[in-house]
């Protein structure tokens, strides 16, 4: 029985790291590629082009730093002098953004929306959480200066929330930031997405050797997280949305990227609020806010 014992323990010893590192290896993988979520009315409302919603558009290519191919649409707006790109989540297209537009061409603002690397009609590539995708927001943001806006605001939803606050912390041509379901770490969207998914306690150490996997498969390596470079956009103003029963990156996420933030900040959350359906859960504030944010930000 004794010898029986030794063996089974010897065993396990053995199977731990290579169950613990295959663990690792399967959930970069989730990172490294998620699966493209068909655009469905009751998250989106709208799943075909501008022209949806009333609106005039041309289709646009851009070519991001590191030589990838980005489709997108660009809405014109009575306003020549400052316009807003709109950034959409992981899994997600620029349709996303087609809700807030509404609103923001009402209030004259030209847009940019578009698919990030790996999204909708873009270039394939990975999905690094935000990290490589700041090089397809500086993209865009570029071609609105190129267009001769004066000021860009963006906005952004969930991952193309933090990939928002990444970009807008070191590009200084972002004027103004909406932010909405963003999450503050990529450790602790791993730990909590992982629990929650997977019913995996994965435990600070786990999440380490997941990012390690993560960036080296991925190509790239950045130790900053949104909550630790906020408040580094100030003067520059940010709004924080989040919804309490928002079951894919929880409101303290939120929270704490608008604690963590320096004035000039606003911070809206929306009981009963879920991921990225502030428009959805209460249509005329969520316009009305928008509008004010952007008009009082980029001194319209």
């Amino acid at each position: 029985m004794i010898k029986i014992i030794k063996r089974t323990a010897i065993t396990l010893l053995v199977l731990f790291p290579v169950i613990v590192l295959s663990a690792a290896w399967y959930f970069s993988s989730q990172l490294l590629h998620p699966g493209l979520y068909p655009c469905n009315e009751e998250h989106y409302v709208f799943c075909e082009s501008p022209a949806q919603v009333g609106l005039e558009y041309t289709d646009v290519e851009l070519t991001t730093e590191d030589g990838l191919a980005l489709d997108g649409w660009f809405i014109p707006g009575a306003n020549e002098k400052a316009g807003v790109v709109l950034i959409h989540g992981r899994g997600a297209t620029r349709h996303e953004g087609l809700r807030d537009a509404i609103a923001l061409h009402k209030a004259g603002f030209p847009m940019l929306l578009i698919d990030l690397r790996n999204s909708g009609t873009s270039q394939s590539s990975y999905n690094t959480m935000g990290y490589l995708e700041q090089q397809d927001v500086d993209a865009a943001v570029a071609r609105l200066k190129e267009l001769g806006m004066d000021k860009v605001g963006i906005v952004g939803y969930s991952m193309g929330a933090t990939t928002s606050i990444l970009a807008m912390a070191d590009n200084p041509d972002i004027d103004a930031g909406w932010f909405d379901s963003g999450f503050k770490s990529l450790d602790g969207i791993i730990q909590e997405r992982g629990r929650e998914d997977y019913g995996i306690p994965l435990v600070e150490q786990f999440s380490k050797v997941v990012r390690f996997f993560y960036r080296l498969r991925g190509g790239f390596e950045d130790s900053r997280t949104p909550e630790n470079v906020i408040a580094s956009i100030s003067p520059r103003p940010v709004m924080i949305i989040h919804g309490t029963a928002d079951k894919t990156v929880s409101v303290e996420h939120g929270r704490s990227l608008y604690a963590a933030a320096a004035e000039p900040k606003l911070y809206w959350e929306i009981p009963g609020g879920e991921h990225t359906r502030a428009w959805q859960a209460d249509k005329t504030q969520s316009e009305v806010l928008i509008i004010k944010f952007f008009q009082n930000s980029l001194n319209q």
